[in-house]
């Protein structure tokens, strides 16, 4: 059981609640910080003095006052003109990330909502109901608001509970109305009061939920890319030199030192490294430390950033002790999409070594006496095209990353009558970052069968020869899965079962 308190969630609690089905709660600390920011609220509204989003207009109509009797129409208003994402549907995941982390956002207790809009987003994950989110719309500065309004419509309502504006929901495995996935699963639909619109759809959510995840692959694929290049180091019988302690310590970043460490231990034993008798080896082996280095320190400042994120209050205005209302901009994505950006530029420079590493391995003049293309025998060139084709499906994807790499928070158009002058497109960054992940667990799985093909053929050549403790236990696992294939075949269906078990993170543990 996870328990949420405003505070202390984590990237593992997102992922476990997201898809893994962990049940989640509110903690006692979670509710108390609930119940007194409603006080706060309730004697705001007594006082009748005009404050932004409780009793006025949003954006361009703040200097609007609302009638006593119009902050419940207001709220659901908000949530109805303000669905108006486009394009598919985003999966179940990010969709019950973005739920655990806006019930996050409103347990810190700066929102003034109810309990029960909070222990509604928990029923929802608990009993699986999951709304339809499409995934474009949001420029991630007023907060995803497109995307949340889609989620609230779901599980809010008014007076009227008109079926045909309750959005659409996924329940036990069907599509169906909101209203009917809600009532199917036993969970009331809430009549929104004063501000609870806005503390549900304010803030950079669905943004930082993409992040959270893509985060948790993130570290799976970089694991994994440091196994995929100690055993193409191997089987191109390269320089161990370059990853030599010292050599790291010199200049003293900690990603360069963790992934020289790493290969070393994974080759500890190898009797293939050396034998070609370099004197060095191309940069990308000889500086893969550093390139692979430096994106695990990006992650480890995306991280921060993240962490910070889903533990924060990001909708406005917000509520503190002494009654005060603070009108501020912490539904504003920038701190987010720049991070996505950063990561993404990170994992696309994994992914572009990797290629570098995949032709290598498959140019006759460059892989160190291995056939062409890695056929079976040289002999069979021509009659097989041998790994010629997964080369050119790992260039693909990595000129897609370089396309999806540039920065998406240097972008930005004004709305709402210039009131939302500078926005951050913090959404389209966490989803090119997202694609870029997924582009690049691609990539690695080809690395990774393009590698052990030419293990076998170089284990041929020396069949004295050993591998290193942890590139012979990858080796195996591979060959566990994929035999190897002597002529031509469908390597397609092989390279997909790799990058399933690249992105199930078993090659990562090694």
């Amino acid at each position: 059981m996870i328990e949420i308190d405003g505070h202390h969630l984590s990237i593992d609690d997102v992922v476990a609640v997201a898809r893994h089905k962990e049940p989640v709660s509110l903690s006692a600390e979670g509710r108390e910080a609930i119940r007194r920011s409603h006080r706060w609220l309730e004697q705001i509204l007594q006082d009748d003095k005009p404050v932004y989003g409780i009793n006025t207009g949003f954006g361009i109509f703040a200097e609007r006052r609302i009638k006593p009797e119009a902050r419940d129409r207001l709220s659901r208003n908000l949530i109805l003109s303000h669905a108006v994402a486009t394009g598919s549907p985003l999966p179940e995941d990010i969709v019950r990330a973005a739920m655990l982390i806006r019930a996050n956002t409103l347990a810190r207790g700066h929102s003034g909502v109810r309990l029960e809009v909070v222990q509604t987003l928990l029923d929802m994950l608990n009993h699986g109901v999951t709304p339809i989110v499409p995934e474009q719309g949001s420029l991630g500065s007023s907060g995803d608001l497109a995307l949340l309004s889609h989620l609230a419509l779901v599980f809010t309502t008014d007076a009227d509970d008109r079926w045909e504006d309750s959005g659409w929901a996924s329940y036990q495995g069907q599509i169906m109305r909101g209203k009917d996935a809600m009532q199917a699963a036993g969970i009331k639909r809430l009549i929104l009061g004063a501000k609870e619109g806005l503390a549900i759809n304010n803030g950079a959510t669905f943004s930082a939920a993409i992040g959270a995840l893509v985060l948790h692959d993130t570290e799976t694929l970089l694991r994994t890319a440091e196994v995929t290049l100690a055993m193409t180091l191997e089987a191109i019988m390269g320089c161990i030199e370059a990853f030599d302690a010292r050599i790291q310590a010199a200049r003293g970043h900690p990603g360069q030192v963790r992934v020289a460490e790493h290969v070393r231990r994974l080759t500890h034993g190898s009797t293939l490294l050396g034998r070609a008798q370099r004197v060095q080896d191309a940069y990308s082996l000889r500086c893969a430390p550093q390139v692979q280095g430096a994106a695990w320190d990006a992650f480890n400042f995306v991280t921060q950033i993240i962490e910070r994120e889903i533990n924060a209050a990001t909708d406005n205005p917000l509520l503190f002790e002494g009654g005060a209302v603070l009108s501020g901009g912490n539904f504003h994505g920038e701190p987010v999409g720049m991070a996505m950006d950063f990561l993404g530029i990170a994992v696309a420079e994994v992914a572009a070594i990797a290629e570098r590493r995949i032709f290598r391995l498959t140019d006759g003049k460059l892989n160190g006496g291995l056939p062409p293309m890695l056929v079976d025998f040289p002999d069979a060139a021509g009659l097989n095209s041998g790994l010629m084709m997964p080369q050119y499906t790992a260039a693909s994807l990595v000129l897609e990353n370089q396309t999806l790499a540039h920065p998406d928070s240097v972008h930005s158009l004004p709305t709402s009558g210039e009131q939302e002058d500078h926005n951050a497109n913090a959404m389209t960054a966490a989803r090119h970052a997202r694609q870029i992940v997924l582009n690049t667990a691609h990539v690695i799985a080809i690395e990774l069968y393009t590698a052990g093909r030419a293990l076998d053929l170089r284990l041929r050549q020396y069949p004295d020869a050993r591998l290193g403790q942890g590139t012979y236990e990858a080796y195996r696992l591979l060959r566990e899965r994929v035999p190897y294939q002597a002529g031509d075949a469908w390597w397609g269906p092989e390279i997909e079962t790799v990058r399933m078990m690249v992105q199930e993170g078993l090659f990562a543990q090694i």
